[in-house]
């Protein structure tokens, strides 16, 4: 049964993601942009249809689905505010049946859940996509956050209907930021032409809004920075400081954890997009590549303080740091880092001695002007060359 299209929602006139922005201006974090202003007003007549759309009872739950608050499809350049956006937008959404995540990992999810339930019992005969679908129902999910939509694998383009009927039929309302508009998704892909019904069927269940804004604020945190420094005193530390409140526009920061395959990694500093770690928090810690990816995904911007030199006594932690650098490449995060030894004498173990050649090359690129002015990569790549186990060695 198709999905009642979306409850238009007014935009709102003020709000508390327009509250939120016009105070990030006040304190000089970001510059006033109108196309951003305007944005915050759409995700305001978003977030108040949710909070005025109050959750039934059980029963109502059982008989009376109706149709999701209409979401928003917001769209537009690398480093235009998409991301800050969405994050004002979901710490003030007042509901608590909210989840965001990054449309890849949320894809994988889905795909993983379908091969499970093939291998079940039930699996023969039942309908997968319906099977993934009811416990993401029974959770009482009523919004979902998706960060860098962009469809460019066939196994997504052909799931995606059926997945998002089923989804807004049960009141899911969906707010999406990508750098494409919809018209363009799965663009020259194989067998578009079965896609396009998924296009109708977002734009009726979304306000699709291009976030126009004058420049690339991403680009210029970085533009003329010297983003590593190198030796152990107070002075290096410093740096990163400054560093640190130049991409984050004079934001201190705060503690917070990145979820990732069920578990919690913490992270000391988080402000704007940015994450500060020191070495031992991301390369002494039984965390993998699929740990970096979701880390690479959380944020544009890390800094890591204390990168020591790593000889044999630090094997596991020199294999992390490679997996950690790849990722990070992949993606095209920008990296600010303090290293304790200048960077081709950071790999003193004979047993990742070739590995860490890659290592340093990238590291090299990592701070030029070339890789720091470039976006962000759609995907990163779910392995590395050395993967870890998940617990350390006894």
């Amino acid at each position: 049964m198709p999905s009642r299209p979306a409850r238009s929602v007014p935009v709102a006139s003020t709000g508390p993601v327009s509250t939120a922005y016009a105070e990030l201006v006040g304190r000089g974090v970001v510059l006033a942009d109108p196309a951003q202003r305007e944005a915050a007003a759409l995700l305001d007549g978003v977030l108040a249809g949710l909070a005025a759309d109050k959750p039934k009872g059980l029963l109502g739950k059982l008989f009376d689905k109706g149709a999701p608050v209409r979401g928003l499809y917001l769209h537009g350049e690398v480093g235009r505010g998409k991301t800050m956006l969405m994050d004002l937008f979901f710490a003030a959404v007042p509901i608590k049946q909210k989840r965001r995540v990054h449309f890849h990992e949320f894809m994988d999810e889905i795909h993983a859940g379908m091969a499970k339930f093939r291998k079940s019992a039930k699996g023969k005969d039942a309908d997968p996509v319906e099977a993934v679908v009811k416990p993401i129902v029974k959770s009482g999910l009523r919004l979902l956050c998706l960060d860098e939509f962009h469809v460019h694998d066939i196994t997504n383009a052909m799931l995606l209907y059926r997945l998002f009927d089923k989804l807004f039929a049960q009141g899911v309302t969906l707010v999406a930021t990508s750098n494409v508009i919809p018209d363009e998704l799965y663009r020259d892909g194989l067998n578009r032409q079965l896609f396009l019904p998924f296009i109708a069927l977002l734009k009726t269940h979304t306000t699709v809004a291009g976030l126009a804004a004058a420049q690339d604020y991403r680009r210029m945190k970085f533009a003329g920075q010297h983003v590593y420094a190198y030796g152990t005193g107070p002075e290096v530390k410093a740096e990163m400081d400054r560093l640190w409140l130049r991409i984050t526009g004079g934001e201190p920061g705060h503690p917070d954890v990145v979820e990732s395959i069920g578990r919690k990694i913490h992270v000391p500093l988080v402000a704007m997009g940015a994450a500060r770690f020191g070495f031992a928090d991301l390369c002494e810690k039984p965390l993998g590549s699929r740990d970096f990816v979701r880390i690479s995904h959380q944020f544009d911007s890390i800094i890591i303080d204390g990168v020591p030199q790593m000889g044999r006594t630090k094997s596991d932690a020199a294999k992390r740091f490679i997996l950690l650098i790849d990722n990070l490449y992949d993606r095209g995060v920008k990296l600010g880092a303090s290293f304790a030894v200048p960077l081709e004498q950071l790999g003193k173990d004979d047993k990742t001695a070739f590995e860490f050649q890659r290592t340093i090359s990238r590291l090299v690129e990592m701070q030029s002007e070339e890789y720091l002015a470039k976006a962000l990569r759609d995907e990163p790549s779910m392995e590395g060359p050395i993967e870890l186990a998940r617990r350390p060695r006894a």
